[in-house]
């Protein structure tokens, strides 16, 4: 049974700090803004959650924060980067991931959204601690889709889609979208970023296809309109979705940030949320300017631009860097990854460091340090 969180208070610091003030999307209320990015964690059974994503997902469900997502779902067994990867395409897989929410509902406030993808190019490797290697099929990989027939550098070439793969990938998007529904995610993002397949249709450096799903602008970003599209018509009005993309390729003849603007904007009109302003993926010879926050000039320019909401992401590591690009209008939103994996109570301490009322689970209560101190205070009199 689910019991109301504890909340503990603090009297003399700074006031109101947006990071935990609370984010309205359509019918959703975030209690903060503060969100875990989708991490691939490599762990499921055929694309089948296991207890280690019960034990991930868990975790983080009651480590104080507004929102977690989980990492990128794929929409069928060919859609994943690894044989290990998460999946969303039977009744077997939509029954583990309603049993993971169900338990994490039970016990947590925290919002939960899933990310759904297509590998593209990119999939059919090996998991990142083996060197992520190309797998071949005796090795239990798999040929490979696109929009053109271009390798992501050092791969094997991808098979060009058809017209029959391009709406045969959208309905496997509806399929996977009607699953999420009925498990009862909160959100559903769209992962558009990081040389997936969406994202390989947008950018020229992975698309030279002469039809209409290549050449123009219009028409490079026409397939992930119309996933969008077909996702925004099956999941429930008052449910957001948001997608994340990568604003840049980080090369000169790639996708650049105005093109995002352009496709932002695009998606604003069809119902879209927000934006989760990532980068790169599509080349081996990006040139990323690497440093705290990095990706936050991005998310602002987008944010300013397209007027959308962002969601900030990337190397952001303490509570007052994330408050400032709140503060400074740079993201409505603040995702953490390898920073949240690596300490799974970063919300607390954030709370704790900008002065603010934090939430714990009862069983979690006497480890916050107000309450240390108390049950030192009683066991010494008591002595």
């Amino acid at each position: 049974m689910f019991r109301p969180y504890h909340k503990k208070i603090h009297k003399n610091i700074m006031a109101s700090p947006i990071l935990f003030s609370p984010f309205q999307l359509r019918g959703l209320t975030l209690q903060n803004r503060i969100v875990v990015s989708p991490m691939a964690q490599y762990s499921a059974n055929n694309g089948i959650a296991s207890e280690w994503h019960l034990m991930h997902i868990g975790n983080l469900a009651v480590s104080g924060v507004g929102l977690f997502i989980t990492e990128a779902t794929s929409i069928n067994p060919d859609a994943r980067v690894s044989p290990y990867c998460l999946g969303l395409w039977s009744d077997k897989h939509e029954q583990a991931l309603a049993n993971i929410v169900n338990f994490c509902r039970s016990h947590s406030e925290t919002k939960l959204g899933i990310q759904l993808m297509h590998s593209g190019r990119k999939g059919s490797v090996d998991v990142p601690w083996k060197g992520q290697q190309e797998l071949s099929t005796e090795a239990g990989g798999w040929n490979t889709l696109g929009p053109s027939a271009i390798p992501y550098p050092g791969r094997s070439a991808p098979s060009m889609m058809l017209k029959t793969d391009i709406a045969a990938v959208r309905q496997q998007y509806i399929d996977a979208t009607k699953r999420a529904a009925r498990i009862g995610f909160d959100l559903l993002e769209i992962h558009n970023a990081h040389g997936y397949l969406l994202h390989s249709f947008l950018s020229p450096l992975s698309n030279s296809r002469s039809d209409e799903y290549g050449g123009s602008l219009e028409n490079r970003m026409r397939f992930p309109l119309e996933v969008f599209q077909a996702i925004r018509d099956v999941w429930p009005k008052d449910k957001p979705i948001g997608v994340r993309i990568s604003a840049t390729d980080w090369s000169p003849d790639g996708w650049s940030l105005e093109d995002s603007i352009q496709f932002c904007k695009k998606l604003r009109g069809l119902g879209c949320d927000y934006i989760t302003a990532s980068s790169g993926g599509s080349t081996n010879n990006q040139q990323i300017p690497i440093g705290p926050g990095y990706q936050l000039s991005l998310s602002e320019k987008i944010r300013n631009e397209a007027k959308i909401p962002t969601m900030g992401v990337g190397l952001i590591t303490e509570a007052q860097q994330a408050e400032s690009a709140l503060v400074n209008g740079q993201a409505d939103l603040i995702a953490l990854g390898r920073a949240m994996l690596y300490q799974p109570r970063w919300a607390w301490q954030a709370a704790e460091s900008l002065g603010v009322d934090s939430t714990f689970p009862p069983q979690y209560d006497r480890s916050h340090p107000s309450m240390r101190k108390r049950d030192f205070l009683k066991a010494t009199i008591s002595k």
